[in-house]
C-alpha cells in the first residue's frame, strides 16, 4: 500500500447500529472497486445504543479500520475535528452514517486530489429534505454569504477532502470551539475545487433537530462575521446622532419659541416613554449581541477541550 496515496475516511457515527455495518462494508467494496488504498476511521459521537461495539468488531477483523469514541454526545462539527485527529492518510474525507452523500462522489473528490488539488469541496446541486429544512438552510447560506467572511457555493457545501497540509492546519493551528471544519476550510484559501452531487432523501429520521441547527447556525455565524458588532455600532452612531439633532430643537423651542416645536408641543411624557422604551431596548439588544462574542471567548479562555477522545490511546 503507497502510504502517500492513503485517504483516511471518517465516518461519523451517532446511534447508528442498524446500518453502521452495512456502510462500513459499502465503503471497502467501493475503495476496493477503484483500487484508492484507505484506512476507514469510525468516529462514534457518544452513542447509547450498540453503534460502538458493532465498530469496535468490524475493527477487529480489518486492520484498516480502527474504532473511536467520544465521551458524550459533543455533535458532528466536533466529531468531525476528532476523526480528523486520529487519520494518517496523505489526505481525508468525513461522510454522514447515512450515506446521503454518495461515495461516487467521495471517489471523484479523491481523483481530483490526485491531480493536484488540495482541498475539494462537494456541494448540492439538488437536496429533498423537506421545505422547512431547504428554506433554514436557503436561509441561513445567504445570511453567511452575505455578512460574514465565508462564501458557501450554491446549495452549500456538505464535505471537503482535504490534503493532509490542510488536515494539519485544521488539527494543530486552528481553535476547535463554536466552529466548524467546513467553515474553516472555505477561509484557509488553496484555490478550493467544487463538484456538484445530487443529494437523495435520507430513508432514516434526522438527529438534527432545530435545536441544534440553530445553535450551529450562530456558532458559526459568530465565529466568522463582524456584521453584528459594526451594526450596532452604526446604530449607536445613528441614534446618537439623531438625539443629538432633537435635542437642538428642543433647546431652540424652550429658548425662542413658546414651546413648540413645528406647531407640536415638545413636553409630553408619552414622548418620553416611548422614545425611552426604544432606546433601552436598543441598549439591550447592542448588549446581548455583544454578550454572544463575550461569551464565546469566555468558552476559549476556559480551556475547555471541545471533544474528549474516551480511548484515544487504543487503535481498537
Amino acid at each position: 500500500m503507497d502510504q502517500r496515496q492513503i485517504l483516511s475516511i471518517i465516518i461519523l457515527s451517532y446511534e447508528s447500529e442498524k446500518n453502521i455495518e452495512s456502510i462500513t462494508r459499502k465503503v471497502i467494496h467501493t475503495m476496493k472497486e477503484e483500487n484508492i488504498p484507505f484506512e476507514i476511521i469510525i468516529m462514534d459521537d457518544g452513542s447509547k445504543d450498540q453503534s460502538y461495539r458493532i465498530a469496535q468488531n468490524l475493527s477487529a477483523s480489518n486492520d484498516n479500520i480502527k474504532t473511536f469514541q467520544l465521551s458524550k454526545n459533543f455533535n458532528s462539527p466536533y466529531a468531525m475535528f476528532a476523526g480528523l485527529s486520529m487519520s494518517r492518510g496523505a489526505c481525508a474525507v468525513v461522510i454522514p452514517d447515512d450515506l446521503q452523500r454518495p461515495l461516487h462522489t467521495v471517489v471523484a473528490q479523491y481523483r481530483k486530489w490526485q491531480e493536484g488539488a488540495k482541498i475539494v469541496i462537494a456541494y448540492r446541486a439538488s437536496r429533498e429534505d423537506g421545505i422547512l429544512s431547504d428554506l433554514f438552510s436557503s436561509f441561513y447560506y445567504f445570511i453567511m454569504n452575505t455578512f460574514s467572511k465565508v462564501n458557501f457555493p450554491p446549495g452549500g457545501a456538505d464535505g471537503f477532502l482535504a490534503d493532509r497540509e490542510v488536515v494539519d492546519i485544521l488539527v494543530n493551528r486552528i481553535s476547535h470551539k463554536n466552529t466548524s471544519p467546513i467553515i474553516e476550510v472555505l477561509q484557509l484559501g488553496f484555490d478550493p475545487v467544487f463538484i456538484p452531487f445530487d443529494r437523495p432523501k435520507s430513508t432514516t429520521e434526522s438527529r438534527w433537530t432545530l435545536k441544534k441547527k440553530i445553535s450551529l447556525a450562530m456558532n458559526t455565524f459568530f465565529a466568522s462575521s463582524t456584521f453584528p458588532v459594526k451594526l450596532v455600532t452604526f446604530f449607536g452612531f445613528c441614534m446618537f446622532s439623531i438625539a443629538f439633532i432633537v435635542s437642538l430643537f428642543v433647546i431652540y423651542a424652550k429658548i425662542f419659541t413658546d414651546n413648540t416645536l413645528f406647531g407640536f408641543p415638545v413636553p409630553g411624557w408619552a414622548t418620553i416613554i416611548l422614545v425611552t422604551m426604544f432606546f433601552n431596548g436598543m441598549t439591550m439588544l447592542s448588549l446581548g449581541i455583544i454578550a454572544e462574542y463575550i461569551w464565546r471567548i469566555f468558552e476559549e479562555v476556559k480551556g475547555r477541550p471541545p471533544y474528549i477522545i474516551r480511548n484515544k490511546n487504543e487503535e481498537s
